[in-house]
C-alpha cells in the first residue's frame, strides 16, 4: 500500500488525478502485491508459476469486490482482520497489527502489554521471522474465517482507543483522532456481526469512556480525575447509545470482558455525582471480570473498587496483595493508585514515597503534573 502510494504520488503529478483514486490505488498496491508474491514465487517454484503470477499482474481491470471478503467493507478492517492471522499467537498478532497499522509506537505497546520496550521488539522480530519462515500467507481471509480472528481484531481496536484515551507520552493527555478511529472501527465491526454482544460491549465501552473527554483536563489542560469531573459536560447523547448498546449486549447472556468493562462504565456514567457511584456494584462487577479475564490491570481496578466500597485499608491490603509479584511495578498507575489509598489513610509519607515512584515511571506531561501536584499537597 505504501509502494501504491508512492506510486500515485509519482503519477498524479504527471497525469492528474484519476477519476476513482481508491480504485488506482487498489489495483496499484494489487498489483505491487502480485510483483512481490511473483518475485518470490521464482525463487520457488520457478518457470510455471511465474507466467502464471504475470498474466494476472497485466490484467488492467481493477480487483473485483467478489474477490474480497463480501462482509468486509472498510479497507482498514479488512487490513486488520488480514494481519491477525491466526498462525501467530495472539499476542503477536496484536503487537503486529498495532505497530503496522495502528498509529502506535513500538513504546506505546510495550505500555499496553505492560512489558519493557526491548521485550516487546523481540516479540515482533520473532513474529516476522514466522511469518517468513512458515510462508504465512498475507492475504484477506474469506467470510467463514473471520470469526477465529475477530477477538483480536477487537483488542486491536481497543488497544488503539487505549493510546488516545491516555497517550502513553507528550504533552497532551488525549488523542482524540485515535478515541474517533476506534469508534469509527468498533462500528464497523458491529455492523458485520450486529449479534455479537462483545462487539457491541466493545462500542459501548468506548462510547461511554469517551463521553467523558470534555471533563478529562481543565481549562488550563490540567488532569481531572472521575471524581473531580464536572459530570455537566460529560456528552449525554454518547451516554445514552453506551447504554443502550449496554443493555442490549447484556440481554444475550453471553457475557464477556468488553460487555462487563462497559457495564462498569454504564455506573460511572449513570452517577450524577461522584458520591453516588455504586462502587460495590462496581467492585462485584470487577470479581467477575477478573473470573475471565484475570489481568493484571483489571486485578488493579478492582482493588482499586474495593478501597471505594469498603475502605482505603482494604483496598491498600488487595494492591500490595497484586504488587508482591513484581509485575506491576513498572506500571505507573499502580503506584500511583497504592498513593491515593495511602493518601485517604492519612499516611502521607508513605502516599509521597508511592507519588514519588510513579514519577519516575510517568513518560505522558499531564500525567505528570497531576502527580506532581499530589505530592506537592502532601
Amino acid at each position: 500500500m505504501q509502494e501504491a502510494f508512492a506510486s500515485a504520488l509519482r503519477s498524479w503529478a504527471n497525469y492528474g488525478i484519476p477519476e476513482n483514486p481508491a480504485a488506482w490505488i487498489t489495483t496499484a498496491a494489487y498489483r505491487k502485491l502480485i510483483d512481490a508474491r511473483r518475485r518470490e514465487r521464482t525463487r520457488r517454484e520457478k518457470q510455471g508459476l511465474l507466467e502464471q503470477e504475470a498474466a494476472i499482474a497485466t490484467n488492467e481491470d481493477p480487483i473485483m469486490p467478489e474477490t474480497l471478503p463480501s462482509e468486509i467493507r472498510d479497507d482498514r478492517l479488512r487490513l486488520i482482520f488480514t494481519c491477525c492471522h491466526p498462525a501467530l499467537n495472539r499476542e503477536a498478532q496484536i503487537a503486529l497489527t498495532l505497530r503496522t497499522l495502528g498509529g502506535l509506537s513500538t513504546v506505546e505497546i510495550a505500555r499496553a502489554f505492560l512489558v519493557p520496550e526491548p521485550t516487546l521488539a523481540q516479540r515482533l522480530v520473532r513474529a516476522k521471522r514466522k511469518i517468513q519462515e512458515a510462508r504465512i500467507p498475507y492475504e484477506v481471509p474469506p467470510d467463514d474465517a473471520l470469526s477465529e480472528r475477530r477477538a483480536a481484531v477487537q483488542t486491536v481496536i481497543y488497544l488503539i482507543f487505549n493510546e488516545g484515551y491516555t497517550a502513553t507520552a507528550g504533552d497532551a493527555l488525549i488523542r482524540r483522532e485515535l478515541c474517533a478511529e476506534a469508534i469509527r472501527l468498533a462500528r464497523v465491526l458491529r455492523a458485520i456481526d450486529p449479534q455479537d454482544p462483545e462487539g457491541l460491549g466493545l462500542l459501548a465501552l468506548m462510547l461511554l469512556h469517551d463521553s467523558r473527554r470534555q471533563a478529562r483536563v481543565d481549562g488550563a489542560g490540567a488532569l481531572m480525575t472521575l471524581e473531580e469531573q464536572e459530570r455537566s459536560l460529560w456528552d449525554r447523547d454518547q451516554i445514552q447509545e453506551g447504554l443502550s448498546l449496554v443493555d442490549a449486549a447484556l440481554q444475550m447472556r453471553r457475557a464477556g470482558p468488553y460487555q462487563l468493562q462497559a457495564a462498569i462504565a454504564a455506573l460511572h456514567a449513570e452517577a450524577m455525582t461522584s458520591a453516588e457511584t455504586d462502587w460495590p456494584q462496581i467492585a462485584a462487577l470487577y470479581d467477575e471480570l477478573a473470573r475471565i479475564n484475570p489481568s493484571p490491570v483489571v486485578l488493579l481496578n478492582g482493588a482499586v473498587a474495593v478501597g471505594m466500597s469498603e475502605g482505603p485499608g482494604r483496598g491498600l491490603t488487595r494492591i500490595d496483595e497484586l504488587g508482591a509479584s513484581g509485575e506491576l511495578d513498572r506500571y505507573h498507575l499502580f503506584h500511583a493508585a497504592r498513593a491515593d489509598m495511602l493518601r485517604r489513610l492519612g499516611l502521607a509519607s508513605a502516599a509521597a514515597d508511592a507519588y514519588r515512584r510513579a514519577l519516575t515511571l510517568v513518560a505522558n506531561g499531564v500525567e505528570r503534573a497531576y502527580l506532581e501536584r499530589r505530592l506537592a499537597a502532601l
